[in-house]
């Protein structure tokens, strides 16, 4: 095809690129965290580590939450196919592809 249009992240290079800086942003931030004083509330805050190590249990948490809710958030997989018919009174369900939806 003529119209093939190469992206930034198509390009292997690019990606590795792009990780190489952001381990290289992740150290730099962890020996900064020896050097910077930071002026914290709570003694726990004071721990090396303590800010990663938050933001991690907190993402883990949040998993953990959001594949909770999904047992009473989810929806079978036709839920949005099944349409009521109302001209009839026995309630059948119709199918969305059974209507001409391009005409």
């Amino acid at each position: 095809m003529e119209n093939d249009k190469k992206h930034l992240f198509d390009n292997p290079k690019n990606i590795k690129r792009l990780l190489t800086g952001f381990y290289i942003c992740c150290v730099l931030l962890l020996l900064l965290d020896f050097v910077i004083h930071r002026h914290t509330y709570h003694s726990w805050e004071e721990l090396w580590g303590f800010y990663p190590l938050y933001g991690f249990v907190g993402c883990v948490v949040l998993v953990f939450v959001a594949s909770w809710m999904r047992t009473f958030l989810m929806r079978p997989e036709d839920y949005y196919d099944k349409i009521e018919n109302p001209q009839t009174d026995d309630s059948k369900q119709v199918t969305a592809g059974d209507h001409n939806v391009d005409a």
